[in-house]
């Protein structure tokens, strides 16, 4: 049964932590119309008529949103790679407990930075603009939150299955 919780929750995590990548690296969290034409906006950047800039404004929501999304990669990476090693030299519990805990983490981070750029969005730019939406670059970044928190349940199961299970006796008589 560990194996199971445990398999199914690093292939979660790992599926978690592709999709945090993509959504984090990728300019289409918002599209919009500015003057006429198609723009998109991302973490690092935004384009207009397919010309994109760095966003030169440093603001705090921006450098919020950025670092909860870095640090939510690293969390689900060290998740991940915890996980795959509790297969290499047999069952350590505390490496499956340690990569659970990492994985939830790693979710509640991505939870942070995306309800930091959800509310600004919602309050700043749609007043602003009236032709926007969130496009799939953040709607990704939710079903990564999805993945790792459940990565991390299962990962926190199997530990609690192998801590609630007797070790298996060496009793010839029986």
């Amino acid at each position: 049964m560990l194996y199971t919780l445990a398999g199914g929750g690093t292939l979660c995590g790992l599926a978690a932590l592709v999709l945090l990548i993509v959504s984090t690296a990728t300019d289409f969290w918002m599209q919009y119309r500015y003057s006429g034409s198609s723009a998109n906006q991302g973490l690092w950047r935004f384009c207009i008529n397919h010309k994109c800039h760095a966003h030169t404004i440093t603001v705090a929501f921006w450098d919020a949103t950025r670092a909860f999304m870095l640090l939510a990669v690293l969390s689900c990476f060290a998740g991940v790679v915890l996980g795959l090693s509790a297969f290499t030299n047999g069952t350590k519990n505390r490496r499956v407990r340690t990569g659970g805990i990492a994985l939830v983490l790693s979710g509640f981070l991505a939870l942070l930075a995306l309800a930091i750029y959800t509310g600004v969005t919602v309050t700043f730019f749609g007043k602003r603009f009236l032709d926007w939406r969130f496009s799939w670059s953040y709607i990704i970044g939710w079903v990564a939150i999805f993945l790792a928190f459940a990565a991390g349940v299962f990962q926190l199961c199997a530990y609690q299955r192998t801590t609630a299970e007797p070790a298996p006796s060496n009793n010839p008589d029986s």
